[in-house]
């Protein structure tokens, strides 16, 4: 299976989740990304990141996500 078929049926399958499932998606991905970054020798620049978590949060009260990262720490 090629790469690009495999990342459509991934994001179909995002799309059937429940938008509160697919922020829960995200947070998860970022994390394990972040744990990555972590490893890797090279950190990336802000710059290079600038942008990519833009509309992520749309909707979701803040002090709601807030609370949510600190329960996932405990």
């Amino acid at each position: 299976m090629r790469k690009t078929d495999t990342l459509e049926r991934i994001e179909r399958e995002v799309e059937r989740l429940a938008p509160r499932e697919q922020l829960e998606l995200v947070e998860r991905v970022v994390r394990q990304l972040r744990k990555g970054i972590r490893s890797a020798k090279r950190m990336r620049g802000w710059e290079e990141l600038y942008g990519l978590g833009k509309g992520l949060w749309r909707g979701e009260d803040a002090q709601e996500y807030v609370n949510r990262l600190r329960e996932d720490r405990i």
